[in-house]
């Protein structure tokens, strides 16, 4: 089987949407076609639509001329021979963001080609009777529901994520994630209390304050106030790159501390883990570099003693590659899930129909060969942004 051609698409709400509001900026989508029929289909979440076009659609885009033509042997050595292809030039951002966004893709075409799910096809699924609860014997792949609100900093903001996600508790979903984005200290910890209160103790909590701080005290006392609500991860208190500020904080809370969204490549996670004691790295399926170099860093993180919860704010279709690792991988009890049910997106909605269901607040491992899921034409029609 050959790779014969590379399609991009750009999608979305619209050019202005606001995507920290829930709707879904402008969006590449990606197919990738084979001389059989068979296409691989995977997003690229934060590319710009023209440097997608440029590095992946068609046999003139950048990546498109060293992938077309290529037989699909195996997803790996399709990944290597791409990054192999850049180590004169970037090797880490949008060029790598791009190459995960192939790779899911082709992972897509295998599992069709093999007539397996992709978890099956990266391992299957790693879990030792030593290590998997007796009380729940069934795997499953567990979202957590991302909250956010039009406003910040004020008691609008505290209640508005409360009541969506009381709302989603009823409709059963487990795991929750609070952000008291740009918010004072006092909201911040007055969020994580209420919310704990409101949900119960018997989910998934946890906060995610976006790179609000400098300085580790200020991180520190939000932490201390918040600890007795059982906060399941404290995310990006620093810019990423602070891997100091994270380390000194770690030592002083028994809070585990998350950040990597969208870190790129598999080494610059493993150095918040080393350099940073994070306990939590997040990268993004795609933008870690799509399933390939995912599944090293699971590999990377059960060494180093580190969980592997992949963040996405993006679409139900980088969610199925989201769910596949999840399956696959003995360090991911939970994954990023950005709810269509409490935003106001006719796409997400869209796709999150279309993706993986989502059954009493777990996705059962899919028997569908691929990814598992489909984006019809006529979406891709309804929902196309120029380029």
């Amino acid at each position: 089987m050959k790779i014969i051609d590379i399609k991009v698409d750009i999608i979305g709400d619209s050019v202005d949407t606001d995507p920290d509001k829930g709707g879904v900026e402008p969006l590449a989508i990606v197919r990738i076609y084979t001389n059989e029929g068979i296409v691989g289909l995977s997003e690229s979440f934060r590319v710009p639509p023209g440097v997608a076009l440029a590095v992946m659609n068609g046999k003139d885009s950048f990546l498109g001329s060293r992938l077309i033509g290529q037989t699909l042997s195996h997803p790996e050595r399709l990944w290597q021979l791409l990054y192999d292809s850049i180590l004169h030039y970037n090797r880490r951002g949008w060029i790598t963001m791009c190459i995960g966004a192939l790779d899911i893709a082709v992972w897509d075409i295998y599992g069709k080609m093999m007539q397996q799910p992709i978890y099956e096809l990266l391992g299957g699924i790693q879990r030792s009777f030593f290590q998997h609860p007796a009380s729940s014997p069934t795997v499953e792949a567990v979202p957590y529901c991302t909250i956010v609100s039009e406003k910040w900093d004020c008691e609008d903001m505290i209640c508005s994520q409360i009541e969506r996600a009381l709302l989603l508790k009823d409709l059963g979903y487990r795991g929750f994630k609070v952000e008291p984005m740009m918010s004072s200290i006092e909201n911040t910890i007055a969020l994580a209390r209420r919310a704990r209160e409101a949900l119960g103790p018997d989910v998934m909590l946890a906060v995610d304050v976006g790179y609000r701080f400098n300085d580790v005290n200020s991180a520190l006392k939000v932490c201390r106030e918040i600890e007795e609500y059982d906060i399941y991860f404290f995310e990006t208190p620093f810019p990423v790159d602070s891997f100091e500020t994270y380390k000194s904080l770690a030592k002083r809370t028994d809070i585990p501390l998350a950040m990597g969204e969208h870190s790129v490549g598999r080494s610059e996670a493993v150095q918040m883990i080393k350099y940073g004691d994070v306990s939590v790295v997040q990268s993004y399926i795609s933008t870690g570099g799509g399933l390939t170099e995912a599944k090293r860093l699971v590999a990377s993180a059960t060494d180093l003693g580190a969980m592997y919860i992949p963040g996405n704010w993006s679409t139900q279709l980088l969610g199925a590659a989201t769910v596949h690792l999840a399956l696959f991988s003995t360090v991911t009890p939970y994954y990023e899930f950005a709810p269509a049910e409490i935003f106001d997106s006719d796409l997400r909605q869209e796709i999150q129909n279309l993706g993986l269901p989502v059954v009493n607040g777990a996705v059962h491992p899919p028997t569908t060969p691929g990814l598992g899921i489909e984006i019809p034409q006529s979406l891709i029609d309804r929902f196309r942004i120029d380029g």
